[in-house]
């Protein structure tokens, strides 16, 4: 297949009049490098911050709190690149330059959107989750070191994190 925009998909491949196939689950589809844009850490934030409106990079740096300078530029452009973000470059000086969403931008955001209501509206599910597991997961190593505060073992002598320590009826 000489076509790069069709990998790895099921079936035959397209015909002359049909849009190409693109599965993501395919390491050499190019929808996955795509999708790493728009759910990335910064790229999720940087979609949802211009959801209402567009605005200028250092509105948008506030916004997302956290992004440094770099990366927002980095993931602006990967942005506009995929087509999610417009640019804006007015010739004024200062220069000015705007960001806002396309239409697929728009509706990526929205998506996204979608997906942070839902996981801040569960996040009460999700701690109680992580304490569940962080508390399991505390159990399951001191487990595997041999340590458990209450063993002793049959020569009187009681283990602690890897080392011994004499009991009475130990005599050591």
């Amino acid at each position: 297949m000489d076509d790069p925009s069709v990998v790895d998909a099921p079936g035959e491949a397209p015909g002359p009049d049909e849009a190409p196939v693109f599965d993501v689950f395919s390491r050499r589809c190019p929808s996955r490098a795509t999708l790493e844009h728009a759910t990335g850490r910064w790229g999720s934030l940087t979609l949802g911050a211009l959801y209402e409106s567009g605005c200028r990079f250092n509105e948008l740096r506030r916004r997302v709190d956290g992004v440094s300078e770099k990366m927002l530029s980095r993931t602006l452009h990967a942005l506009e690149r995929d087509g999610l973000v417009h640019r804006d470059a007015k010739p004024v000086n200062p220069p000015r330059v705007d960001y806002a969403l396309t239409p697929l931008g728009r509706a990526v955001a929205g998506q996204l959107l979608a997906l942070i209501e839902l996981v801040e509206g569960r996040m009460s599910e999700v701690l109680a989750a992580r304490e569940r597991y962080d508390a399991t997961r505390e159990r399951h190593e001191a487990a595997e070191r041999g340590y458990d505060a209450g063993r002793e073992r049959d020569d009187g002598v009681r283990e602690r994190d890897g080392g011994t320590v004499t009991t009475a009826r130990g005599g050591r």
